[in-house]
């Protein structure tokens, strides 16, 4: 993705990572969508490196510095984050900002249904995610520098708005269901209720690394998306990706018996982390969970016209995403339609 000198940036981190010796190697991850990552070796030590991709962003997109920002915020008040060493400026070796942080060593899951783990880990690795979700919301922004991370007023406005701008400004097919849903959105607006908190973004099982031999929470990974807002609409998120198809591109848990794998079902899931905020269990959750599946295909949208312009950080499959992104709007406007 990135064409650099490797003494310079091998100057750059000496410079700017407290310990950093000789730049020995600097692999890319070959998973994510979004900004590339890399992982650098130093002698013993390894970090992950983080940047911008190459070419022209859409306004506010792989937002970097956003990450290291709310990481080092997040770092003293238990929700586990990896620790962050440096953010750069615009001018560097590899010609993007780019962030550098701590590899933090455990286990990724990018199967949901956890085929290789025994049914009763299942369900802790589950309840886990949800008692870090819920601790994450329970934080104070204002207590930790975030107060002014997101703008005030109805969240859910903004992001539709936001979403609705990027989906229309990357569109590269007419997607009538995609239109459809633009339009429902706004005419179910949920009333702003004054809930605020950090919000994730992007909160699903494979953006979080695993204790290596405990059902525990390493590290909350990618917080490219996140701001101030609702906490339901991280809620509603990864809810939405268990209703996508078990089969295919995006492993969702739809299909698969939950209750004999020891996965958990929706309701109660959601009631769980309800009480542990203490709350009441949410009305309107169809809009939320339509809404997710809207900002997401926004999302993929973006992705695709990445890969068609040549700076998509993973451009596998882009011939796929099209399908893709037509199925979801077809089934989040099945489910804005049928209840």
């Amino acid at each position: 993705m990135h064409e650099f000198d490797h003494a310079a940036l091998e100057s750059c981190l000496q410079q700017h990572v407290a310990g950093f010796g000789r730049l020995d190697t600097i692999t890319k991850f070959p998973d994510g969508q979004s900004n590339p990552t890399y992982q650098i070796r130093s002698g013993d030590n390894a970090y992950v490196l983080r940047a911008k991709p190459p070419g022209k962003l859409l306004k506010s997109a792989h937002a970097v510095d956003r990450e290291y920002r709310v990481m080092k915020a997040l770092a003293q008040t238990g929700v586990p984050v990896p620790e962050v060493f440096y953010l750069s400026g615009d001018d560097t070796p590899l010609g993007t900002q780019f962030m550098v942080m701590d590899l933090v060593e455990g286990r990724i899951f990018w199967d949901p249904a956890l085929p290789d783990q025994e049914r009763t880990a299942r369900g802790r690795i589950y309840d886990a995610m949800n008692s870090t979700l819920a601790r994450l919301h329970r934080v104070k922004p204002e207590r930790v520098g975030l107060g002014d991370y997101g703008k005030p007023g109805n969240y859910f406005e903004r992001q539709v708005a936001r979403w609705s701008r990027q989906y229309t400004e990357t569109a590269t097919d007419q997607l009538p269901d995609a239109d459809w849903l633009m339009g429902w959105l706004n005419d179910h607006m949920v009333a702003d209720d004054g809930e605020s908190s950090i919000v994730h973004g992007d909160y699903r099982i494979d953006n979080i690394i695993f204790h290596p031999n405990r059902e525990e929470i390493a590290a909350v990974l990618d917080w490219e998306l996140s701001t101030l807002g609702h906490p339901l609409a991280d809620l509603a998120y990864q809810c939405m990706h268990w209703r996508l198809p078990y089969e295919g591109h995006f492993r969702g848990l739809g299909g698969v018996n939950r209750h004999a794998e020891g996965l958990p079902d929706e309701a109660d899931y959601v009631e769980r982390y309800c009480d542990r905020r203490g709350i009441d269990p949410p009305a309107n959750w169809n809009f939320y969970v339509v809404f997710s599946y809207f900002r997401l295909l926004a999302i993929l949208q973006g992705v695709l016209r990445r890969g068609l312009d040549g700076n998509a950080s993973n451009p596998r499959d882009m011939h796929r995403w099209r399908d893709i992104i037509a199925h979801m709007a077809q089934n989040a406007r099945a489910l804005a339609e049928n209840g």
